[in-house]
């Protein structure tokens, strides 16, 4: 089963990439659609990631060493423990409530299996750490995780790729600044998934852009 980052790094060239474009409540780390992601969560959920990932025996830079070359993994080496975990609650909460919206239900055993899954990692708690998922986050991540392949379905299999992409990308969220913004010029020079805002000043609305093809992984 193909993680929600396959999902996501497709569609993040279609979102709005925001730092302050919109009003931001006090003490909000993140606005995603109906949902306020608060500051006082990401800083929970960042330190009982930072403290499962000491458990594994894998702190930042050796996660970052070992996430390979490809342009997804090699953005964990310019993003800091609170910004993996942020963007993993950003996209979480976005895909559930599009799974809301189509009304996707999953069963408590595809969200077990879900978690047994290993992916493309050596093992499932890996591939958990290496998302930035938290462990008291690890079932809604596997029930979102098992709701999107169940929506690529509902919307066409492989066809329903490009309209996954496109209801994802309208969820559009807005960042605290002090987080940064969502990179708009990832490269492999550049791999960051988030940037200082002052690096590009105000960031504004992609014109139009299309939605990329999902790729394969």
């Amino acid at each position: 089963m193909k993680s929600i980052r396959v999902a996501v790094a497709a569609a993040a060239v279609g979102m709005t990439l925001t730092a302050c474009s919109s009003p931001m409540h006090a003490g909000a780390a993140a606005v995603v659609g109906n949902e306020r992601i608060s500051a006082s969560q990401v800083n929970e959920n960042t330190q009982v990631y930072v403290t499962a990932l000491r458990n594994a025996k894998l702190d930042e830079q050796t996660k970052a060493a070992l996430a390979g070359t490809t342009l997804e993994q090699a953005a964990l080496q310019g993003t800091s423990a609170s910004q993996l975990v942020l963007r993993n609650m950003v996209e979480v909460s976005a895909f559930r409530q599009l799974m809301a919206r189509y009304n996707v239900q999953v069963s408590q055993t595809e969200i077990d299996n879900a978690l047994k899954d290993p992916g493309q990692y050596p093992s499932a708690e890996l591939r958990l750490l290496f998302s930035g998922v938290a462990p008291q986050n690890a079932r809604e991540y596997g029930r979102v995780v098992v709701g999107v392949a169940k929506l690529q379905q509902q919307f066409g299999g492989e066809s329903g790729q490009q309209r996954l992409l496109q209801e994802f990308s309208a969820f559009q969220p807005v960042f605290s600044p002090r987080y940064g913004v969502l990179n708009p010029q990832r490269s492999q020079e550049n791999p960051a998934m988030f940037v200082d805002t002052g690096r590009f000043g105000k960031l504004t609305p992609p014109q139009q852009q299309q939605p990329q093809q999902q790729p394969q992984g």
